[in-house]
């Protein structure tokens, strides 16, 4: 499977950071117009390849997901869907809605609108009326800390925007799709896309997938502008570190992969859906009973996200692998550490990982990772990312 090069990333963000500074504009433009078109061709490679899931070495662990009742409605999310297209024009709705099994499911970047072009309405084009309609899609998936969370990280882009003078940043540019027909029954989903958020979320009768969901920062901690003071994933931060110093120096030891943090370190961000990503770390069936109930507490802090009653559903399923979970760290163990932690088992991948500064680079030409650039990603290994797996036992069992 292709690996994208993170030193690419970075250059590609690097280059478009420089826009605002460059006095050959045409010699930029030429740069930049070739590396937007090698992030495209990873896309199209990406996509050619069918969807596997994220794996072991092992291969797919099978009979992880099953299709049925979970008591918990999702009827006032089908309304909001419903009501929001509703609210569109024939040709926004050519850009809006797909096919359940659409591959616009997997196109998906976490990167700025300068370098991606996005399917969907930006909230930034709606009008006022559509634009009150998304947020309710919004509103009934995801739970209040949710919905601020996303709020907030919007706001960063218009901190930056203001740190960077760019026009493609802006805390409305964030892309709205509708995947299937919003049935109370049948399989559908929506997409919210844009800068260090994106959110897939799956519906299929009363079950829910929010997976893959990238959530990240740059300022992650606003000091000027409109919206100083804005913070993200602190707690994310604070509590990830605060399990590794709780763990004895040999759980340390085993748990860390490399004492050095040096670089980016997450590995199933964009355009890895079919990552192979062996277990690795300290296993949690070796840790005493309060270190895995902190452990339980850092991964309820992501699924918390979801809408409440379904976040309780995706806890259980996690509780019930908590013997087969690991937690694995790169970076050291102070403080003020810059570091990445993954927690990784059959049924919730998560990275949380200190990156370098791209949109922040001129107040740090030293490119080392900083707390103030932050990439998380939160998936569901073995084929049910999207709700893959689940989609394929409901069209098994319903010939359409």
């Amino acid at each position: 499977m292709y690996k994208m090069p993170i030193i690419l990333t970075c250059l590609l963000g690097m280059f478009v950071t420089t826009l605002a500074y460059s006095n050959e504009p045409d010699e930029y433009t030429d740069r930049f117009l070739a590396v937007k078109k090698y992030f495209a061709d990873i896309e199209k490679k990406a996509l050619a390849e069918p969807f596997k899931g994220v794996s072991t070495s092992d291969g797919i662990e099978a009979d992880l997901f099953k299709v049925g009742a979970t008591g918990v409605t999702t009827a006032p999310i089908v309304k909001a869907a419903k009501a929001y297209l509703q609210l569109l024009s024939t040709p926004e709705l050519i850009r809006t809605q797909f096919a359940i099994d659409d591959p616009e499911w997997r196109r998906w970047f976490n990167v700025d609108n300068g370098i991606y072009v996005r399917q969907g309405l930006s909230l930034k084009e709606m009008n006022k009326e559509q634009k009150a309609a998304a947020w309710e899609i919004f509103k009934t998936s995801l739970s209040a800390k949710g919905l601020s969370l996303s709020k907030d990280i919007m706001k960063t882009d218009k901190t930056l925007s203001e740190l960077n003078g760019h026009g493609f940043l802006d805390e409305d540019l964030y892309f709205l799709t509708i995947m299937g027909i919003p049935d109370n029954n049948k399989p559908w989903g929506w997409q919210l896309d844009g800068h260090h958020l994106v959110i897939n979320f799956f519906v299929l009768g009363d079950q829910v997938v929010m997976t893959p969901t990238f959530l990240g920062a740059e300022p992650a901690v606003a000091t000027t502008g409109k919206y100083k003071g804005n913070s993200i994933l602190q707690a994310e931060q604070d509590m990830g570190i605060a399990f590794m110093q709780s763990l004895s120096e040999s759980q340390q030891k085993m748990a860390t992969l490399s004492s050095r943090k040096v670089k980016d370190d997450m590995l199933a961000g964009a355009h890895e859906d079919n990552l192979e990503l062996d277990y690795a770390g300290l296993k949690a069936a070796k840790m005493e009973k309060k270190h895995q109930s902190m452990l339980l507490d850092l991964v309820q802090l992501y699924v918390d996200n979801m809408k409440e009653g379904h976040s309780d559903i995706r806890m259980e399923q996690v509780r019930s692998h908590i013997d087969n979970t690991w937690f694995s760290w790169i970076g050291e163990v102070k403080d003020d550490s810059v570091f990445y932690y993954r927690i990784h088992s059959p049924v919730i991948l998560i990275e949380f990982d200190h990156q370098k500064p791209v949109g922040t680079r001129m107040l740090n030409e030293r490119g080392v990772p900083t707390r103030d650039h932050i990439h998380v990603i939160v998936r569901t290994p073995n084929g049910n990312d999207y709700g893959k797996d689940l989609l394929k036992q409901h069209l098994s069992n319903h010939k359409h």
